[in-house]
């Protein structure tokens, strides 16, 4: 193989440098706010940005799994994550697979009635009066139930039910398995990396509500992390006065417990990835390249 040209290595130079800049302007922060929550008292105070502390200390989050409506919270996001998302997945998939067949009757009818909604949508009033009217305000379903069914994924996930060879539907017809036998037991195992992507986009999406449970949740109790996150950043330095476990833990500093409580509410969805990340640009590429 020939050697690269010199624009050609003074290109993949200047990629490479662009790269390790944005990998470094999207890894810093969060590589800050995880060592401010572990940073000593005096180091807060004395430091304005630090990345890997000198004195470590767990006073932050000593107060943080002390009280329990922290951890609540915690599970109650666990719960809106699991819940939802295979409330997603169920379904996705279940719509998906018929509009995949091209023998639907209305088959072009519906696909303009989902696509719809992408260009068109009712706004932010009539959505709340829609959920006031069906009973979901204050309700886990009112975060879970409107958006059962993302549409971009369907797509997807229809073109990918699409690309399947006609000829193993055909046969397990033969054998006798009817439409919902051969999704579960021949189409979904074969789109294991297309549902593990779109089974994390999910994820990440009900890990991280907040505007929903904002506008929906009025029930402290019911309030998923997020939400709890922002009245702690918000208003950190009376809600650590007023904590039971501040008593127990003095020297915690409102910043630290702040970076503390992030830390916790990033870590758990953050680490579910690598195990998906074999599926992530297969399941995504493979759905999108036939209409």
């Amino acid at each position: 193989m020939k050697d690269r040209s010199v624009g050609g290595r003074i290109f993949d130079s200047v990629n490479l440098l662009l790269l390790v800049l944005f990998a470094m302007a999207t890894t810093l922060p969060f590589v800050h706010i995880v060592g401010t929550s572990f940073a000593s008292e005096h180091e807060v105070l004395t430091k304005d940005f630090i990345l890997f502390p000198t004195q470590f200390s767990l006073d932050a989050y000593r107060v943080i799994f002390a009280n329990d409506r922290i951890m609540h919270s915690l599970l109650v996001t666990v719960f809106i994550t699991v819940a939802g998302t295979l409330i997603n997945m169920i379904m996705t998939s279940l719509m998906a697979y018929p509009l995949s067949r091209k023998d639907l009757i209305g088959r072009k009818v519906l696909m303009m009635m989902v696509v719809f909604p992408m260009l068109f949508g009712g706004g932010m009033i009539p959505t709340y009066l829609l959920i006031k009217s069906l009973g979901l305000l204050n309700s886990f379903g009112s975060l879970m139930l409107p958006g059962a069914i993302n549409i971009f994924n369907l797509i997807v996930l229809k073109n990918f039910f699409q690309q399947m060879p006609d000829g193993l539907e055909e046969s397990a017809k033969i054998e006798g398995a009817n439409d919902m036998v051969i999704l579960i037991r021949l189409v979904l195992p074969l789109s294991l990396p297309a549902l593990a992507t779109f089974c994390l986009f999910y994820a990440v999406g009900h890990w991280n509500t907040f505007m929903a449970a904002v506008l929906y949740m009025n029930d402290a109790d019911k309030w998923p992390i997020q939400v709890l996150l922002r009245s702690i950043v918000l208003q950190s330095q009376n809600w650590l006065e007023s904590s039971e476990a501040m008593a127990e833990t003095a020297s915690a500093q409102p910043q630290t417990v702040k970076m503390a409580v992030i830390t916790v509410a990033t870590l758990p969805i953050l680490c579910v990835y690598p195990f998906l990340q074999k599926h992530f640009a297969k399941g995504v590429m493979l759905g999108s390249v036939k209409g």
